[in-house]
Formats: C-alpha cells, structure tokens, sequence
C-alpha cells in the first residue's frame, strides 16, 4: 500500500481521469484490506495508511475522494475490531481460551492493562472512542473488555465512533501533510512520518520509564575513604 501511494502521489496524472479512476479501483481496495488486516494483526501501521491516502485524495480534483477514504478507513477499522473482539470473546468464554485472546493479553502491559480496567469502570464503553485515538491504547481496553465479558453488541455501540474519530484523525493529519506541500509525495513523507512519531511514543515512554525504575532499583554503591 506505502507503494501504491507513492506511485499515486508521485504521478499526479497528465490524464486526471483515468490516473484518478486506476488509483480508486486499486487503492480503496488495498487501503479496506490493509486496514482490517491491521486491526486483527496490529503490526501493520493502519494510521500512516490513513493518513497517506489522505494526502493523494486532498491532491485529487474528485470532491469526494477524501470522504471515500473516511468511509473505507472506518468501516475497515470497525470490521477488524469487531473481528478480534468476537475472537477473543470466543476464548473467555472457552475453559481452555484460545490463541486469540493469549496473544492480546501478551500485547497488554500489566500496569496499561490496569489503567484501561479503571477506565472501564468509570466511563464504560466509551473509553473506546479514546483507545482508538491514543497510541497503543486499542489493545488494553479491548482486553479489559473482553476480561469483563463485554457483550459484543455493547461493543460494537462503542466502537462506531471510535473508529470514526480514529479515521477522521488520522485523515486530517493527511489533509495536513498535503496542505503543507504542492507536490503530493511530499505531504505523504510528512504525514507517515508524523504518525509513525506518534504511534512510537508509548513505545519510547515505557522504555524511558522502565530505565529510570531500574536505575532506581540499583543499590548505591558504598563510598570509599579517600
């Protein structure tokens, strides 16, 4: 998909038409699967998909494009969760689990799944619309949803517009990057690279905070007499 944007945002088309129409039967499709595929498997970058698709379609002189990226990026998004949620629920509700819901336990930290569980108890399905905004928060509160036996019809009532902010977001993060710059590329660079800083900010957070608690765990060393 990165090349698929490339391409497009590097080749504006010196025929709009059908350069436009090649890149909506190609790109809308690719975006939808790659967008599913990244929330069952979360290691594909879903946002800077997003957000780059964003940019070509801001470059476009269809009126819609922008509005046909929204659509596709939410109604993947929701897809894949609603998939792994009836996934995992399928394994609280096993005596043995299954590999599903061990794997999103293994993604959780302890001390964010925690967090997500307090979340849940206070403000109930509607933390998801934050889970999908902050990064590296979708997976924690789907465990601690899926560890309170959420129905899935609740779920689903929370997860529409969390996918709906999450792709209007991440879309104008592209509108951004496409605003910033004249040729379309460019605006892609600068919006996966954004979201790519973004989505590592946890990432590089919790390897701050695991440092710092290990050097405070460290015995001082005892001073000798000169």
């Amino acid at each position: 998909m990165m090349g698929l944007l490339a391409a497009a945002a590097a080749h504006p088309a010196s025929h709009p038409a059908a350069s436009q129409g090649t890149q909506s039967a190609i790109g809308y499709p690719s975006l939808f699967f790659l967008v599913v595929l990244g929330s069952l498997v979360p290691v594909v970058p879903t946002g800077a998909l997003v957000s780059g698709a964003a940019v070509v379609a801001f470059h476009q002189t269809e009126p819609v494009a922008l509005a046909f990226v929204f659509a596709v990026a939410s109604v993947a998004a929701f897809i894949g969760d609603v998939a792994l949620y009836w996934l995992g629920l399928r394994g609280v509700r096993s005596r043995n689990g299954s590999r599903w819901l061990h794997r999103l336990q293994q993604r959780a930290e302890q001390g964010t799944l925690e967090r997500a569980e307090r979340q849940l108890d206070r403000h109930g399905a509607a933390v998801l619309v934050l889970s999908r905004l902050v990064p590296a928060g979708r997976i924690p509160v789907m465990v601690a949803c899926l560890l309170a036996e959420m129905p899935l019809r609740r779920f689903v009532r929370g997860d529409v517009p969390a996918c709906l902010a999450w792709a209007a977001a991440y879309q104008l993060i592209g509108i951004l990057g496409g605003s910033l710059f004249d040729k379309p590329w460019q605006g892609v660079v600068l919006a996966v690279a954004l979201t790519v800083v973004i989505a590592a900010g946890p990432a590089v957070g919790g390897r701050v905070r695991k440092a710092r608690r290990a050097h405070g765990d460290r015995p001082e060393q005892p001073r000798t007499a000169p």
